[in-house]
């Protein structure tokens, strides 16, 4: 039996079928989630946002037309919330990001991954909006180039410049830090 496309859930779902919903939602929700999480870093407000963004969806069911990509529409209103978001609060100290659990390595390794992580947070949190929003997009979602051209209303090569450019500075801001931690020791 093949597997139905999100665009045949979501109209299916818009027709009243809950279950075409939540074949959607099981499908989406890490993804999403982690894309929400990844623009704001703090759980709390993330979840918010998540779940804010799918009562988004749910609301506009019915205007849904698959001439366009699930997925494409779905991110898109949850990256127009997040911008909302960003729009009503302005934040004035960069979020904590969220301690690594990890079984296994000892106190040493433990303290030094969980630097790494912060020092990657940190590199993304300072990556100028469109840069960082686009790298979100290809890594936590998973989506191609023309997908979030259309989700970020850029063409393709300002989408993949993005991304070239992100990736640039996270590489030069990590071997900064790693400079740095080395000359600490």
């Amino acid at each position: 039996m093949q597997e139905r496309t999100d665009e045949d859930l979501m109209k299916a779902y818009a027709q009243g079928n809950i279950e075409a919903f939540e074949l959607l939602y099981n499908r989406h929700r890490g993804p999403l989630y982690r894309y929400v999480l990844g623009q704001v870093g703090d759980p709390a407000t993330a979840n918010d946002l998540y779940q804010g963004s799918w009562e988004k969806i749910i609301k506009a069911r019915g205007k849904y037309t698959a001439s366009a990509p699930f997925r494409a529409w779905m991110y898109r209103i949850t990256r127009n919330h997040v911008v909302d978001h960003f729009r009503r609060v302005h934040p004035e100290t960069a979020l904590a990001p969220d301690q690594m659990e990890a079984s296994g390595p000892g106190p040493e390794q433990q303290l030094q991954r969980e630097n790494q992580a912060a020092s990657l947070r940190d590199a993304i949190d300072r990556l100028p909006a469109d840069q960082r929003d686009t790298l979100l997009l290809k890594l936590d979602a998973g989506l191609d180039i023309q997908t979030i051209a259309d989700i970020t209303g850029a063409n393709r090569e300002a989408v993949k410049s993005r991304l070239r450019y992100a990736v640039g500075k996270l590489k030069q801001a990590l071997a900064e830090d790693t400079a740095r931690t080395a000359d600490d020791h």
